[in-house]
């Protein structure tokens, strides 16, 4: 069963089009990657945990960061992340078009394996 977190529903359901498709997608791409992962707002935004803090959807207005809290230490062979955080990258999407459903659940379900 997904758990999903009604603030998070209420945060997707505010947001405008097509930042609105964009985070909805988002989502259910982490909850196919995990079906254990919980998700909640956190620093006012939808983050998942499992084994630690995994990943996050950041809003903007003209696009959704897709971020790992601790990308930095990711393979990301196929070179998706952004960033210079010491820890933290993340993946622009600005059209629902460019997400890349399986490199995503690849790199969510890595980032679930770290040890944090």
């Amino acid at each position: 069963m997904l758990k999903k977190n009604k603030e998070v529903d209420s945060f997707i359901e505010n947001l405008s089009s097509p930042i609105k498709e964009i985070a909805t997608r988002l989502r259910e791409i982490v909850f196919e990657a995990s079906p254990d992962i919980q998700e909640e707002i956190k620093w006012g935004k939808p983050s998942y945990i499992e084994n630690g803090m995994v990943c996050y959807i950041q809003t903007a207005q003209k696009h959704v960061n897709f971020g790992f809290y601790f990308g930095a230490t990711l393979a990301d062979k196929d070179a998706l992340l952004e960033g210079t955080g010491k820890k933290m990258r993340h993946i622009r999407v600005k059209i629902i078009d460019d997400i890349q459903h399986d490199k995503y659940i690849a790199l969510i379900q890595e980032a679930i394996e770290l040890e944090t």
